[in-house]
């Protein structure tokens, strides 16, 4: 019984701080560059969008949620959805 804790604990340290689950920001859109295919926030958080989502489509002072994910250090967006 002790053992399986302690494998069960590990596995837990190790998946929260690979970064490898998607996380949610809800904010307004304060500047899109569509040269770099990113966005920001009014919170400063910068995201890179992904195939699929065209900075075009996204206008500034839109509120949205960001689901998104930490890969090479720069946070990647997988959706954007309007906020409600």
């Amino acid at each position: 019984m002790k053992k399986s804790a302690i494998v069960a604990a590990m596995v837990l340290a190790a998946l929260s701080s690979t970064g490898a689950f998607a996380k949610a920001a809800t904010g307004t859109i304060a500047s899109v560059d569509k040269k770099g295919d990113s966005i920001t926030l009014s919170d400063g958080k910068t995201f890179v969008l992904p195939e699929g989502i065209e900075a075009e489509t996204l206008k500034v002072g839109e509120k949205v949620v960001v689901t998104y994910s930490t890969k090479a250090g720069k946070l990647a967006a997988s959706s954007i959805q309007p906020a409600k």
